[in-house]
């Protein structure tokens, strides 16, 4: 993808804070930064970025040939390229191109981490604040970051960033290019411990987004997690149960799986239902309104605003027909499994699950895996289809599990026993690629 820059930056000025040995012509302009030569903008600057699975000099002529006016790259390769940048490590300089943005921007910027809720918090932010610049995916890696910094508009009134994480440092890493005014952390879970280690390893490395705050600005933090209330000498913001600043008193689901909510903040009760499906969605909104607290926004033409918010794709995304197909297939944890299975569970029909694995989550594999088949039991379902290895869903789930070695078998399974009236919840890791599952039984639904 290829971000604009409302202003324009010499390439003798971008060799300059990059460090790097500049060949061809620095008076050249560009006008938009791109890591994609499959997407390149006329007058843009090509960034070579190496990955796990590409390597972005192998593009890096396809991308000046297709109207990039430069390319960055690592010293000594594409030598061919007529003008170039040259420097040690093009993700660093990515990085470095970020914060050069980041100086000229003068206006707020909301900066969101958590194991879970990052994107929809971002979404509702992003609706809540006329104007606002917020990346219409989820950039939040250490390509995603410095991108969505750099595509911010010159007329934004503010910059929301999702900040992800996976271990230690991180999101130190990013904070020079951040440095936020607000930095909300939705929640803690156990997610990706193979990387952090252990629970608390995973709290320090979200921490670090409030000590991005460098002692300024507004931590919005959980009420119920006290591994956040660290002493800082930033201003501290509490949303969730009570006792906190912004205080959900109440939260459900209308009966196509849209989030109910009755919060409290500032003395004054705000209740309402969001256009995204979600129990889970109100303590985000919650996050949200502490945010625009932060900012000195006046709260109530906020939450108005705030309850458009559409969602991301692939999140608790609702597909009425014949039955209705619950879309959560972007990830999963076992907090926004817990959340999605209680929010099917409330809405109309036999409720069944297909879950696959949750990836990354070490030592308490087994032991969440068992304790959402559990939940799923609990709460009603009727049918659990497992694709792919167990992990243990079959132990908590009992006699409602089903196995599937793959996404055919699972269509297969389901094709046999769904009824109209139906609401099957579809959720994952991404690399289960679930979402062709949800695709086709959406198509059947049409039928």
């Amino acid at each position: 993808m290829t971000h604009a820059l409302d202003l324009a930056w010499t390439l003798g000025e971008v060799a300059l804070k990059l460090s790097g040995t500049i060949v061809g012509d620095g008076s050249v302009c560009i006008a938009s930064v791109g890591i994609d030569s499959r997407d390149v903008a006329t007058d843009s600057l090509f960034v070579a970025i190496r990955g796990e699975a590409f390597d972005g000099h192998d593009f890096a002529a396809d991308a000046y040939a297709g109207g990039a006016v430069a390319v960055v790259v690592e010293r000594g390769r594409c030598q061919d390229i007529e003008t170039r940048i040259e420097v040690d490590e093009t993700l660093e300089a990515l990085r470095e191109l970020g914060v050069m943005r980041r100086d000229e921007l003068t206006i707020p910027v909301i900066a969101i981490t958590g194991s879970t809720g990052k994107t929809s918090t971002k979404d509702l932010l992003s609706a809540g604040i006329d104007g606002s610049w917020a990346s219409p995916r989820s950039f939040n890696n250490e390509v995603g970051v410095p991108l969505t910094v750099l595509a911010t508009p010159d007329d934004a009134t503010a910059l929301i960033v999702e900040v992800g994480s996976r271990g230690a440092g991180h999101i130190t890493w990013l904070a020079r290019v951040v440095r936020p005014d607000v930095a909300i952390v939705t929640n803690l879970g156990v997610v990706h411990l193979e990387t952090f280690g252990s629970e608390d390893g995973l709290a320090d490395a979200k921490y670090e987004l409030i000590e991005a705050l460098d002692g300024n600005g507004t931590a919005v933090v959980p009420s119920d997690e006290p591994r956040l209330h660290r002493p800082n000498p930033a201003r501290r913001i509490t949303f969730g149960p009570r006792p906190a600043d912004i205080v959900v008193e109440a939260h459900g689901t209308t009966a196509n799986g849209s989030s109910t909510y009755r919060i409290r903040a500032l003395g004054q009760a705000h209740e309402g239902m969001l256009a995204m499906a979600g129990i889970h969605h109100a303590f985000n909104a919650a996050a949200a309104i502490g945010a625009a607290i932060a900012l000195g926004l006046d709260v109530a033409p906020f939450v108005e605003r705030m309850q458009s918010a559409s969602g991301s794709d692939w999140r608790m995304d609702v597909h009425q027909g014949s039955f209705t197909v619950v879309n959560d297939a972007y990830n999963a944890n076992p907090q926004s499994v817990a959340s999605a299975l209680e929010t099917v569970a409330t809405m109309p029909g036999r409720s069944i699950a297909v879950l696959g694995p949750m990836a990354e989550l070490g030592p308490v594999c087994q032991r969440e895996h068992t304790r959402m088949g559990e939940l799923a039991r609990q709460l009603g379902f009727g049918t659990l289809i497992v694709v792919g290895p167990d992990h243990g869903y079959g132990i908590g789930g009992g006699d409602i599990v089903v196995h599937a070695t793959d996404i055919g078998g699972a269509h297969d399974t389901l094709t046999a026993i769904l009824r109209p009236g139906d609401t099957v919840l579809i959720k994952a890791s991404r690399s289960a690629g679930l979402e062709r599952l949800a695709g086709e039984l959406i198509e059947d639904a049409k039928r």
